[in-house]
């Protein structure tokens, strides 16, 4: 063995450890994150840890140089460093992703019985694969808003933590031809989960017991099912990251670890924005239809110690959007599904995504920017385009650079069974992914 193949072994080896460690960290902010409101605040817990300290949206902002701070609107959660140059001299570099992920989702009055059974009335939420929420050991969890004597309501988390509800399927023996037809599924009839056995349950109740509340206490729940497996490192390689919410948490987590590491001084204004409602179509107070981050820029902006004339206009011309959200890898049983030119795979580092009809914001200029970085840090970036006779899905990118006329480039990890219960990425892209958006926040 030559020195360099020994070289090149020790850095496979200092590569595959650091994917290792990585991927271990994605699989605990994923345990703590079962609803967007549990992503938020496990986001801002981590961000507190090294330094970075809470606004309120109700009170005058007073910013200076190197301040690091943050802000939760439901579940979404902006968090910023201010640069040493006014923006309108440095720009903000901004990173955006989102906190939600398809699921089923609890209704007002989700009480019901049938036949004999205990169910909860739920309705989907985004683009879910159904099939994949059938036999799965589900719990409960998100936000819940209580009344107490004499105060407002304030919005505290739940999350019950254990298995307490099942779509159960129906048996090859009462659906023959399910194997040769396919299974079809109806969102109203089929998709009910069971809770138990008897009269119709008391959701309320079961909360306000949760919460040691009382039951006229709880007035509102935004509250969402979860498979209570936990995020697993697999492959007999170790390989693989198998999850429930990889689209779009590890995206979530991949920016929160890059603005921790690069929260240090410097000319260029960093954000990191992580949106609720994209799944949806972002169209809220909390998503990138809404104003928060025009609102936070802003802000920033009037807050700054000293003004520029024409400030905003010149900021956002100089400031550039990574949008990052997950993206497709090559299914090896579906090869035919994509664009023949364009198969990215696991552990081959991030993807850059484009779309001629501006499904994704990506053009040939802010692609070459961020191929540059790929290249810096050390991998060539992958490339996807949908296939031109299948339809494509988009990101908070093409809404933000609309809304405010950004340079954007949208890309992500690449993975497979998107919009399952359950899904799949590769261990080195989430190292990959931690250390590009370093690279592009770094400047």
């Amino acid at each position: 063995m030559t020195t360099t193949d020994t070289v090149q072994q020790a850095s496979e080896s200092d590569l595959r450890a650091q994917g290792l460690a990585a991927a271990r960290d994605l699989c605990a902010f994923l345990d703590h994150s079962p609803s967007p409101y549990h992503a938020a605040e496990e986001a801002a817990r981590r961000l507190a840890a090294h330094g970075f300290s809470a606004l309120s949206e109700h009170d005058a902002w007073q910013l200076s140089p190197g301040d690091r701070r943050y802000f939760m609107r439901a579940g979404s959660i902006v968090a910023f460093v201010v640069g040493d140059e006014h923006p309108a001299i440095a720009g903000f570099r901004l990173l955006g992703a989102h906190t939600d992920s398809p699921n089923l989702r609890v209704k007002p009055n989700a009480d019901l019985s049938r036949s004999g059974y205990q169910e909860l009335g739920v309705e989907v939420y985004g683009g879910v694969l159904l099939s994949t929420w059938l036999d799965r050991d589900l719990s409960l969890a998100g936000r819940v808003f209580c009344q107490r004597k004499g105060e407002r309501p304030a919005a505290r988390l739940l999350d019950l933590g254990r298995a307490v509800a099942r779509v159960p399927n129906l048996a090859i023996h009462l659906n023959r031809g399910v194997n040769k037809d396919g299974l079809v599924l109806n969102e109203q009839k089929h998709m009910i989960p069971v809770v138990g056995l008897g009269a119709a349950p008391d959701v309320r109740a079961l909360i306000a017991r949760e919460l040691d509340e009382r039951p006229d206490a709880i007035l509102g729940y935004d509250l969402c099912l979860y498979d209570t497996a936990k995020a697993a490192i697999a492959g007999l390689g170790q390989e693989f990251v198998l999850s429930a919410r990889l689209d779009n948490l590890a995206s979530c987590h991949a920016g929160t670890a890059a603005l921790v590491a690069e929260s240090g001084r410097g000319a260029s204004t960093r954000m990191l924005v992580l949106y609720d409602h994209e799944e949806c179509g972002s169209r809220s107070a909390a998503g990138a239809a809404g104003t928060v981050v025009k609102d936070t820029i802003a802000r920033i902006l009037e807050a700054y110690p000293r003004s520029e004339p024409q400030g905003l206009q010149r900021a956002l011309a100089r400031s550039f959007l990574v949008s990052a959200d997950m993206s497709h890898a090559l299914h090896p049983n579906y090869a035919d599904q994509h664009e023949p030119q364009h198969q990215p795979m696991l552990n081959k580092g991030l993807v850059i995504k484009s779309n001629a009809n501006q499904s994704y914001a990506t053009d040939g200029g802010t692609a070459a920017i961020f191929e540059e970085l790929c290249r810096d840090v050390g991998y060539p970036a992958q490339r996807f385009v949908v296939r031109t006779d299948l339809p494509c899905g988009s990101t908070i990118g093409p809404i933000t650079a609309a809304a405010l006329g950004i340079a954007t480039v949208d890309v992500g990890a690449p993975m497979l069974s998107m919009h399952s219960c359950r899904e799949m990425c590769g261990t080195l892209d989430v190292y990959w992914s931690v250390e590009t958006y370093r690279r592009f926040l770094r400047g």
